[in-house]
C-alpha cells in the first residue's frame, strides 16, 4: 500500500511516501480503506518524539489517528461492522505504528463508529479526535449542563468549535476566547466571543460578573493561569493543552479511544448539532505540506489528507 511513514522522530524532513506492506488485521478489528485522515497537533508533536515517554514506536512509524473510509474487511471477531461499512475511528493505540496516513489500516473496533451520513468524508475524519477531545472534556470531565456558565479557551479551533457546539446542545451559555477575526464565526456557533491578551479577565468577568461554572482550557500558558480566579465557588477546570492545570486543582484530560462516545458524535452530527469546517485538503503525498500548515496554528477548522 501507499502511506506516510518516518523511520526516525523529526519535522516534515522524516516524512517518507512510498510503499508499505499492508497491514494484518487482528480477530477485534476491521481493514479500512482511507478516504480521508485529518491532521492535528498530536500528530506532529509525536512524531518529533513528545510523547515517547508514553508510547512506544514502532518504525517505521505510519502516523495519523483520524480516519473516514470504508471497511474492506472485518477480523473474525468483528461483528460489529461488514464489508462495505462506512466508518470513522480514532485509532490511536498503546504504541505508534499503524495510523491512518496511508490507504489502509487495522482499525481495532473499540476506536471506530459507523461515518455520520449527512458528512462527506471529509469531513467526517475531522470529528473523531477533535469531538472526542470536546465530548470527553465537557460531559466527562467538567459535566457541563443546562444554566451553566462555561469559558472555552481556543473556541474557534479544531477542538474549540465542537465544543462550542456541544455546550450549546447541552444548555450552556457558552464564552469563548479566539482572535478578533473569529468572533463572527463564534457568534455563528452560539457562543460570546472574548479577545485573547491583557485584560482577558476582566473581559470575561464584563460578561460573567459573578464568575463561571466551568473552564475548559485548549490554549494552555496564560490563559490557563488566569482561570481559576474567574470561577464560582466550586467551579470546575479542565484542560486539555497544559498538566499544569492539575496543580490548579483542575482535571487534565487526555482524549480516549471510546466507539459509544464516537457514536454519540455521529448521531449529533446527523442531528444538525455538529459541524466540520475542513480549511484546506491535502492528497496522501502532500501531508509533509498539510503538516507543516497544521503546526502553523492560524488555520480554523480542520487540514484534510485525502486519499484516492
Amino acid at each position: 500500500m501507499k502511506a506516510i511513514s518516518y523511520r526516525a522522530y523529526g519535522g516534515t524532513e522524516v516524512l517518507e511516501f512510498g510503499e508499505l506492506p499492508d497491514p494484518k488485521v487482528g480477530p477485534d478489528a476491521v481493514l479500512i480503506k482511507v478516504k480521508a485522515a485529518a491532521v492535528n497537533p498530536v500528530d506532529w508533536k509525536a512524531q518529533a518524539g513528545y510523547l515517547d515517554s508514553v508510547l512506544t514506536p514502532v518504525f517505521p512509524v505510519v502516523p495519523g489517528w483520524d480516519v473516514s473510509g470504508v471497511v474492506v474487511r472485518p477480523g473474525p471477531d468483528a461483528t460489529e461492522f461488514a464489508a462495505g461499512d462506512e466508518v470513522i475511528g480514532y485509532v490511536r493505540e498503546d504504541f505508534l505504528s499503524r495510523g491512518t496516513f496511508a490507504e489502509y489500516v487495522a482499525a481495532p473496533v473499540r476506536t471506530l463508529a459507523r461515518k455520520p451520513a449527512n458528512l462527506s468524508f471529509e469531513q467526517a475524519a475531522g470529528l473523531p479526535l477533535a469531538g472526542l477531545t470536546a465530548y470527553q472534556a465537557l460531559v466527562k470531565a467538567l459535566k457541563a449542563g443546562q444554566g451553566d456558565t462555561v469559558l472555552i479557551h481556543a473556541a474557534a479551533g479544531g477542538v474549540g468549535s465542537m465544543a462550542v457546539q456541544i455546550a450549546v446542545h447541552l444548555g450552556a451559555r457558552v464564552i469563548g476566547t479566539a482572535s478578533e477575526r473569529n468572533h463572527d464565526y463564534l457568534r455563528g456557533l452560539g457562543a460570546e466571543p472574548v479577545v485573547y491578551g491583557d485584560g482577558l479577565a476582566d473581559r470575561v468577568r464584563a460578561l460573567a460578573p459573578d464568575g463561571v461554572d466551568a473552564v475548559l482550557d485548549l490554549a494552555g500558558g496564560e490563559a490557563l493561569t488566569v482561570s481559576p480566579a474567574l470561577l464560582k465557588d466550586g467551579g470546575r477546570l479542565a484542560s486539555v493543552a497544559d498538566p499544569a492545570v492539575l496543580g490548579l486543582g483542575g482535571r487534565y484530560v487526555f482524549v480516549r479511544p471510546d466507539a459509544a462516545d464516537l457514536t454519540a458524535l455521529t448521531e449529533l452530527a446527523e442531528s444538525g448539532v455538529l459541524t466540520v469546517e475542513v480549511a484546506r485538503t491535502f492528497p496522501l503525498e502532500k501531508t509533509a505540506e498539510a503538516q507543516r500548515l497544521n503546526a502553523e496554528g492560524h488555520t480554523r477548522g480542520k487540514i484534510v489528507v485525502t486519499v484516492d
